[in-house]
């Protein structure tokens, strides 16, 4: 099957896209995907609208759900569906590619976030069974990664990604790496990802390497980024660079500063995290991203597409 650049993508040639399709169409772009992580369990900005909506609205490509639970989903503002629809719903009202974040966490370093916003549920665990669930409802992207303080470290990541490439290694898209150290001492800085780490993911089965954008972390240079994603590249792997340090509520110079730094470190694709309030980034910065990356044609293209096409 000949694939178009996601970018040009309608929501129902989408729909027909089966993982390596997706994967070809995101390498298609040349750095032109934004994925935009939102929360489902906090009152959307929008009250009555999804954050999921709202960041496909500000032309977001992927929608990554944070926290979402795969046992017993919760998106605020979705209209009444069996939880088995939820991640189909969210694709009827966007006709966007969705991913979950799953967490191969250490649950007795994960206690600090108890009665917190991050405190862990099982059906967000980087579980097979977990990945099996959300391989059923519909999810096209599962990465695996941590939340702040929830205790989620390297080697964790390698072992579950294996487990969970053998069930739904075939169906879904594969993500694997940290937005910052995830409570782990020792993997703070450069040593959130090196070249080891990436290759030991991609041994385990990840289709997509994600590291801190370059200036979200201390001691991520743009420099030391393009050294990793040229090891990703090398290895015909994407790599996905990921704000996930708040600066998603930062002014929008910075936003289109960090933008441009991924560009020239070679990432595929552009993440921006969840929080600039608690929900989504501020959606100013969300558009700010994307018009950095690709201009406004393509941005205001993808906003005005309808999801009936």
């Amino acid at each position: 099957m000949s694939v178009k650049r996601l970018l040009d993508c309608t929501p129902s040639e989408l729909s027909r896209y089966d993982k390596k399709d997706l994967l070809a169409s995101i390498a298609g772009c040349e750095g032109r995907v934004l994925a935009c992580e939102t929360i489902g369990l906090t009152p959307p900005l929008l009250m009555d609208v999804t954050n999921a909506e709202y960041a496909a609205s500000l032309s977001a490509d992927i929608l990554l759900l944070n926290m979402f639970d795969v046992q017993h989903p919760v998106i605020q503002a979705l209209p009444p569906v069996p939880e088995s629809e939820t991640v189909c719903e969210i694709k009827r009202l966007t006709g966007r590619v969705i991913g979950i974040n799953l967490e191969p966490t250490d649950l007795e370093r994960s206690q600090s976030n108890e009665g917190t916003l991050w405190q862990m549920k099982n059906g967000r665990l980087a579980t097979a069974d977990n990945a099996r669930l959300a391989a059923d409802m519909g999810v096209d992207l599962i990465v695996l990664t941590g939340n702040p303080g929830n205790g989620v470290s390297n080697e964790a990541i390698e072992n579950a990604l294996r487990e969970i490439s053998a069930v739904v290694g075939e169906r879904v898209i594969l993500a694997a790496g940290k937005m910052h150290a995830s409570g782990i001492a020792g993997e703070g800085g450069e040593n959130i990802m090196t070249v080891q780490d990436a290759e030991a993911f991609i041994a385990a089965g990840a289709d997509v390497i994600l590291l801190p954008a370059p200036g979200t972390v201390p001691g991520i240079t743009q420099e030391y980024a393009h050294r990793l994603i040229e090891a990703i590249h090398a290895k015909g792997k994407l790599a996905l660079t990921a704000i996930g340090t708040s600066q998603e509520g930062a002014d929008v110079a910075t936003i289109r500063q960090i933008a441009l730094m991924c560009k020239m470190a070679g990432a595929d694709i552009h993440h921006i995290g969840d929080t600039g309030v608690p929900g989504m980034a501020l959606p100013q910065n969300v558009l700010a991203y994307s018009i950095a990356i690709r201009g406004e044609r393509h941005t205001y293209h993808r906003m005005a597409q309808s999801v009936n096409r």
